[in-house]
């Protein structure tokens, strides 16, 4: 009823008669007429009756009320229905501002950020002198691990943790199963790499989380790092990965002299612009 009641008929595109009305914003009879359903079981949708409610139903009334897509989600599950995922405003995919200035304060420890399709969006300076990051490889995290000899050269377990990357991947296209986004990268990943291509035909997936991950790297040695994806429920589209030394490794003080003045001069590996 809230909803209802800041939706005006000019914004639902209805005349509104010049007459004063009773009613703030739509009445229930112009919601039902515009969703297309009846005014009856509107009236019973809104006072929460138990009624047969399908999602094609629920989106019809969402885009009467104009429903940002956590409202809409809400309403899914208020009718108690698998909610669909959150979607980022048009206005608010480029603001990374805020997500810039954590992984630049998680240095000298590596940090990247990924999109919904593991696409690179952002990296700090430890990631590109740990990980191999750079603007000159695919900017995709799943195409690059198979792809970039640099990073495979720095996995001494590669095998192992290609059949944990893939399963992850599978986890996150399942959230999306019909998303094109997703099987364009599936598709360029199987033209570039036969052995993603037979772990992808394994179908096993593996929810992302934490992972943990030993990194030979020609000027420090060995790191041992444990990798954790983080979601920003403000920004679902992306998802924030930290590398975290393992305590007693000696990794954390490799790390804080390999991104040092002295450290950059004696690495292998440019750094991030």
């Amino acid at each position: 009823m809230s909803r209802r009641a800041r939706v005006t008929p000019a914004e639902a595109g209805l005349p509104d008669g010049g007459a004063r009305r009773r009613t703030p914003g739509l009445r229930r009879e112009e919601v039902a007429v515009l969703a297309g359903v009846g005014v009856s079981w509107y009236q019973w949708l809104e006072q929460g009756r138990a009624i047969t409610v399908s999602g094609q139903v629920l989106d019809a009334v969402g885009r009467v009320l104009k429903l940002t897509s956590a409202e809409r989600r809400h309403l899914y599950v208020l009718a108690g229905l698998n909610p669909p995922a959150l979607e980022v405003a048009p206005g608010e995919r480029g603001n990374c501002d805020g997500l810039r200035r954590l992984i630049e304060a998680w240095m000298p420890f590596p940090a990247h950020i990924m999109d919904r399709y593991w696409n690179t969006v952002m990296y700090n300076d430890a990631a590109s002198l740990v990980l191999g990051m750079r603007p000159e490889i695919v900017q995709n995290c799943l195409i690059a691990f198979f792809t970039d000899p640099i990073y495979r050269s720095r996995s001494p377990h590669w095998p192992e943790t290609a059949r944990m990357v893939v399963a992850q991947f599978r986890a996150a296209c399942s959230e999306s199963p019909h998303d094109e986004g997703f099987r364009a990268v599936i598709e360029e990943a199987r033209e570039l790499s036969p052995e993603f291509t037979e772990l992808w035909e394994r179908g096993d997936v593996l929810p992302g989380g934490q992972l943990e991950k030993q990194i030979e790297h020609p000027v420090t040695g060995t790191l041992y790092v444990e990798t954790t994806q983080l979601r920003v429920p403000a920004r679902p589209d992306l998802a924030i990965v930290l590398h975290t030394p393992l305590p007693g490794t000696g990794t954390a003080e490799k790390l804080e002299w390999l991104t040092s003045a002295e450290g950059r001069r004696g690495s292998m590996m440019p750094v991030a612009g």
